[in-house]
């Protein structure tokens, strides 16, 4: 954290209107992409976003300056994301270099952008189909590059606890995306099969 953003930390501790739009024009891209990614919807996301900031704002004279405060602020905004999907009661069905694989490639060949597009798209129906603490310690772990410690302490986990989810949910995500990629394969197969045979 800089030295101007905790003044204004400080500032906004203090009761500070202007200092806490300060800390939410800096934070409110991250705190969107989490809310983003965890809720797959980019409408929910905003609201999302928004009732996050408005908890963080009504309880920033709890916050522990001793804590990273944006660690503190994208903890509120995945257990907002994480409570929303229980409320939706989702079906949950319980990548490392996948993973890694499609976020890294930033072509700008246009096929390649369309298949960029195309994994996107089944990167977020796979993820939503994740338990929502699952899809938390993905979320946070692979947009945000967050450590195991850092995840505990923004999810109320232990160590073991965050290893353990990331394990699960990185071989149940791998799981998914290969039987989607067979599925597709498969459908696109049966599209250029002559209807004769």
């Amino acid at each position: 954290m800089s030295n101007l953003e905790a003044e204004w930390l400080q500032q906004a501790r203090q009761g500070s209107d202007e200092a806490f739009e300060f800390l939410v024009e800096r934070y409110q891209t991250p705190v969107y992409n989490l809310c983003y990614r965890m809720l797959g919807n980019p409408q929910e996301a905003e609201d999302a976003a928004q009732e996050s900031f408005w908890r963080a704002y009504q309880a920033l004279q709890r916050y522990d300056p001793q804590r990273s405060f944006a660690t503190w602020l994208l903890s509120i905004a995945a257990h907002y994301c994480i409570d929303q999907q229980r409320r939706r009661r989702t079906t949950s069905i319980p990548i490392d270099d996948t993973i890694e694989e499609m976020l890294s490639d930033h072509s700008p060949d246009p096929e390649t952008v369309t298949m960029a597009s195309e994994q996107d798209r089944r990167l977020h129906q796979l993820l939503s189909a994740l338990n929502p603490q699952d899809r938390a310690v993905l979320v946070l772990r692979y947009w945000y590059d967050l450590s195991d410690a850092e995840i505990g302490q923004t999810l109320s986990m232990s160590i073991s606890a965050v290893k353990s989810r990331l394990h699960r949910a990185r071989l149940q995500l791998a799981r998914n995306w290969q039987t989607s990629a067979s599925e597709t394969t498969r459908a696109e197969r049966k599209c250029h099969e002559s209807p004769a045979f």
